[in-house]
């Protein structure tokens, strides 16, 4: 059979099957194109999920007769002015939405650019240009999608699942673009010049409100900005429904990036939860390739390893700092407007704990046994009547007693303090843990590992980083890897484990396993040897214990993510004994 050329209609077909996976990607090309004609204000009506109507009114700049004819041709784009494919800041640029969206339906465009006295309209199954009394900017209405290739429609879901994946399409442009107003179906409503904070509560809901956490840094060694929100570690979701990520305005389902969150998060945050954020990745567009495919979900870094480092450091240093030193508390009852903050994160290397042991013996003696005799209660008696004053100005006060054996009760100048002290202990025990150098154990015979040459090749990639968690290993003959250096006391499946990074490494470019895996372990051993719910104890035992979490990194939350301490204002007080 002889090779030919395809005909249009057919190549528009064939194209149209990456393009238009579903109404909600018909939804993400028109609107994507009104935002780059610059509209302000975006209209979105869509009937049966799309399958019957989808209508994107905008108040762009319009079209004139010539570009009005050419939109619906093929690769016909007016966003490279420069043919130059790695400098893009459209958010379209391929010229194929439209030709592939009219090539599977019944295609209307309505446009006015203010130039003619009267609007154009365009039926794209006549290609016929007439008048029309449309007064400004663009709207394309989408009937009958897949109409011309009825075996599509039968892989469509149902018209609510199709509709909520448009309204996720539509909170995606929304976040991209708090300068513009989108309404969708007269029911969901994102105003125009709308502050991000607000924006993301009216996309993520009220619960979002007063626990997402601000993130703006900038690289001193690229032209990178991170910035947009976080949630608190004790707020999240049973997905990653929540999870929002931009790259130069652009949204985006990028490995990398959700590989970086998931690694921030690691040690604040259950495994199987995950965190809310917006995110906004802005680096120069020559660092990054958005022509990956027709869809511009997904991207290439030019140096990822670079960019995940980044944005795990950024958001492991919001988390620190938030959860420990951004509190701030007042007394409004005193007219100096009394305030404290508390003290700066203190580490711990002036412990020289050596081992696991040597810890373990520091963390049993940080919280000694109490001895259960007379002279021991007399003492806590003096030493409560002793209680200095300063300690009502610290961030989680004095201490007041013990409820139920399992939470401190305390006061601050703020209100009332409530710690729990299995959470608290667990806290400072898994950070002292984290900060000391790993101990290894080497090998007099290495373990050798046969692998796949090219999961050698991957494994190899990340040989530094496998050296920072204990295992430090290197190419040994064809097809081989061999451990010289192992953590102590830890005995995996090696070859399991090499094998589960070769295959993280091939797929996302980096691999975070051996990392989960120490703190996982790292996790198991705090929780065992902290201070267990039901255990009474001393003041000085209590207090010291509230003294060591406020100079203790992230210690707002114990490793799992549940809050360590709760503090009710006076004002609320107040409120429940109808004091106000």
């Amino acid at each position: 059979m002889s090779i030919r050329v395809l005909p249009d209609f057919l190549i528009n077909q064939i194209a149209a099957g990456e393009v238009v996976e579903r109404p909600a990607s018909v939804v993400k090309e028109l609107v994507e194109n009104a935002l780059d004609a610059g509209a302000d204000q975006i209209i979105i009506d869509v009937i049966d999920g799309g399958r019957t109507m989808i209508s994107v009114m905008d108040n762009g700049h319009g079209m004139g007769k010539d570009d009005l004819q050419n939109c619906v041709l093929r690769h016909a784009t007016s966003k490279l002015p420069n043919d130059d494919l790695l400098n893009i800041n459209f958010m379209g640029f391929r010229g194929e939405a439209l030709p592939s969206i009219a090539s599977v339906s019944d295609m209307v465009i309505d446009t006015n650019n203010g130039k003619c006295e009267n609007g154009l309209c365009l039926d794209v199954n006549t290609m016929e240009i007439k008048p029309s009394d449309w007064e400004s900017g663009t709207r394309i209405r989408v009937a009958n999608l897949f109409s011309k290739t009825p075996a599509r429609l039968k892989f469509l879901n149902s018209d609510k699942s199709e509709m909520l994946a448009v309204l996720d399409v539509v909170k995606r442009l929304a976040l991209s673009r708090t300068d513009v107003g989108f309404l969708l179906n007269n029911k969901w409503r994102f105003p125009k010049n709308q502050d991000l904070i607000e924006r993301i509560i009216s996309v993520m809901g009220e619960d979002v409100r007063g626990n997402m956490l601000p993130v703006d840094v900038s690289s001193s060694s690229s032209e990178m900005r991170l910035h947009g929100f976080i949630s608190n570690p004790t707020l999240r979701r049973a997905s990653s429904v929540d999870q929002y990520l931009f790259v130069n305005g652009r949204s985006v389902k990028d490995k990398v990036l959700v590989a970086a969150l998931r690694a921030a998060y690691m040690d604040v945050m259950h495994a199987r939860e995950f965190p809310l954020c917006a995110l906004y990745l802005d680096l120069p567009t020559r660092d990054v390739d958005v022509n990956v495919s027709p869809s511009k979900t997904e991207l290439h870094f030019l140096e990822p390893t670079h960019v995940r480092s980044f944005i795990i450091k950024s958001l492991r240093d919001v988390l620190s700092k938030t959860l420990n030193q951004n509190i701030v508390f007042e007394n409004n009852d005193d007219k100096t407007d009394k305030k404290f903050v508390l003290p700066p994160v203190q580490t711990f290397l002036n412990h020289n704990v050596e081992s696991v042991e040597k810890q373990n013996n520091f963390i049993q003696s940080f919280v000694a046994e109490p001895t259960r005799n007379t002279q021991n209660i007399q003492q806590n008696n003096v030493e409560k009547v002793e209680q200095k004053e300063s300690e009502f100005d610290l961030p989680l006060g004095r201490v007041i007693g013990q409820l139920n054996n399992k939470y401190i009760l305390s006061e601050n100048i703020n209100g009332f303090v409530i710690v729990d002290q299995h959470a608290a202990h667990e806290r400072i025990t898994y950070e002292k843990l984290r900060k000391h150098e790993i101990k290894t154990q080497p090998l007099l015979t290495p373990i050798v590992i046969k692998l796949r040459s090219e999961d050698v090749d991957s494994v190899l990639v990340i040989k530094d980083e496998l050296a920072q968690c204990g295992l430090h290993l290197d190419e040994f003959g064809e097809g081989a890897v061999a451990i010289f250096e192992k953590p102590s006391d830890w005995d995996l499946d090696w070859e399991k484990c090499l094998q589960e990074i070769a295959d993280e490494v091939k797929a996302y470019g980096h691999s975070s396993r051996l990392g989960e895996k120490l703190h996982l372990k790292l996790a198991n051993y705090a929780c065992h040897h902290s201070i267990r719910s039901g255990r009474k104890l001393t003041y000085l035992e209590m207090d010291a214990l509230l003294r060591e979490i406020e100079r203790t990194e992230r210690g707002g939350e114990c490793n799992h993510g549940r809050p360590v301490y709760k503090i009710i204002p006076i004002s609320d007080l107040d409120a429940m004994f109808e004091r106000i």
